[in-house]
């Protein structure tokens, strides 16, 4: 059966459905030709209610759950696997319309498992708060879900390697797969080269829409930046950023908000 005709007959099946009680009604040779498959699976489909199909359709957070045990048991980079007390997968609302995306954990999201816990996570749970969003409300993750190894002693954290970006980058894939946000923030230069393989620096990325698979994608400084620059010019750029996010995600914004320094 070629696909107009099967499209055909799946249609008029659904009319009977809709319309009337009864069950549609076919010869023997017409069922044993269409229990061949591919066409039975297709009619099965079909035939099947909308809430059948809700109920069989797999939930999000049982969706991510799935991926966050893979990464859990993931060594692909040996050398991080080794070094990590654990991998930081995202945390927040998988329904969210906005997503937020950083490059790495540090200490204490290794020490905590949750991204953006630190300084740098506090300051963005203040910009949240001014855009009247709270942290549950949001998804947050990182391209990398291990903390980039740091010499024995030393203090701060270094860049993903493109490697260690390239080799992590498909499980943020399916995160932002499962969750489908409306908008997406990249936060910083290694989270842009992590999500886009571009590099490029934030005077030229950020502040204008880009798309990442048909997703608007907002570039902007990540909060670590502005903790090590507190020029108020900065932190407004970041402010102005997030109030394109609002307005293309149709959030009311007060003349308070629009006034806001960070």
């Amino acid at each position: 059966m070629t696909q107009p005709a099967l499209d055909f007959v799946i249609a008029a099946l659904e009319r009977i459905r809709e319309k009337d009680s009864r069950a549609p009604r076919a010869s023997r040779t017409a069922l044993a030709l269409l229990q061949a498959a591919p066409v039975a699976a297709s009619l099965r489909e079909a035939c099947r209610s909308p809430t059948e199909r809700r109920l069989e359709a797999p939930d999000k957070a049982d969706s991510l759950a799935a991926v966050r045990e893979r990464v859990g048991a993931c060594t692909k980079c040996a050398h991080l696997a080794c070094s990590r007390t654990q991998t930081v997968f995202g945390v927040g609302n998988p329904d969210a319309d906005l997503m937020f995306i950083g490059e790495a954990p540090g200490a204490d999201e290794d020490r905590e498992g949750e991204p953006f816990v630190g300084r740098a996570g506090q300051l963005l749970t203040r910009i949240l708060k001014a855009m009247n969003f709270a942290r549950e409300d949001v998804y947050i993750a990182n391209i990398l879900k291990c903390r980039p190894d740091m010499p024995a002693g030393s203090f701060g954290n270094r860049p993903p390697t493109p490697t260690e970006m390239q080799t992590c980058r498909p499980y943020l894939m399916e995160q932002i797969e499962i969750i489908q946000p409306s908008v997406l923030v990249a936060l910083g230069a290694a989270a842009v080269e992590g999500l886009l393989g571009t590099r490029g620096t934030m005077r030229e990325l950020r502040g204008r829409w880009h798309t990442y698979n048909g997703i608007p994608l907002m570039i902007t400084y990540h909060p670590a930046y502005l903790l090590r620059n507190q020029a108020p010019s900065e932190k407004r750029k970041v402010w102005e950023d997030m109030l394109q996010v609002m307005e293309r995600l149709e959030r009311p914004i007060s003349e308070r908000q629009r006034n806001y320094f960070l």
